[in-house]
């Protein structure tokens, strides 16, 4: 992800913050939940001289990369910590 990316997600996630805090994602269509998104995506389409569809796509593939980046972190962060009591156990043979 480039730095520019980078920025763009990190703006869009800013103002979802806001503008997503009283929706249930898992119970709330992903449909519901992008209109709701649509005055940021179409502000930084126009910024970026790309149509709204493309800012669509373009947020749901970095919301995806980042979703990936701090899944990785967290598996490298607990790495050696044991998934269960019975690895636990047999470390300490």
């Amino acid at each position: 992800m480039t730095d520019k990316q980078r920025q763009i997600i990190t703006r869009i996630n800013e103002y979802a913050e806001k503008a997503l805090a009283d929706i249930d994602p898992t119970k709330t269509k992903v449909s519901v939940q992008l209109e709701k998104l649509r005055p940021i995506l179409t502000t930084i389409a126009a910024e970026e001289n790309v149509p709204l569809e493309d800012m669509f796509i373009q947020y749901m593939d970095l919301a995806s990369e980042l979703a990936v980046e701090k899944n990785n972190k967290f598996k490298d962060d607990y790495a050696d910590v044991p998934e269960s009591f019975s690895q636990m156990a047999n470390n300490l043979q």
